[in-house]
């Protein structure tokens, strides 16, 4: 019987990969998701983000879980990355994070 339902962000990486493991162990229904905060524009053919997501594929395969994906490149651009070159320009130094956890 599952604990109940828990939604594990999964950026491709150790930690959001042990957390979905370890609460998948203790019984809760895990579902990953995937957030692309920015679009690449790599001229050498590189893209993290597909990386990272199919790293985070691979982990939720494997924990036998859903993963769904969302892409938030632009609200990251829009609501984080233009305040930060706006603070940056004005000789501030910006905190973006303050703006993403007040959401």
């Amino acid at each position: 019987m599952s604990r109940g339902r828990v939604i594990v962000g999964m950026s491709g990486g150790v930690d959001s990969s042990v957390a979905a493991w370890l609460l998948h162990e203790q019984g809760w229904e895990v579902e990953g998701l995937f957030m692309k905060n920015w679009e690449e524009d790599d001229e050498a053919g590189y893209c993290a983000a597909e990386a990272d997501l199919r790293d985070a594929r691979a982990v939720c395969e494997r924990l036998g879980i859903p993963l769904h994906t969302v892409n938030f490149s632009a609200e990251y651009w829009d609501r984080v990355f233009e305040y930060f070159l706006a603070e940056y320009s004005a000789g501030r130094t910006p905190n973006p994070d303050v703006l993403c956890n007040r959401e």
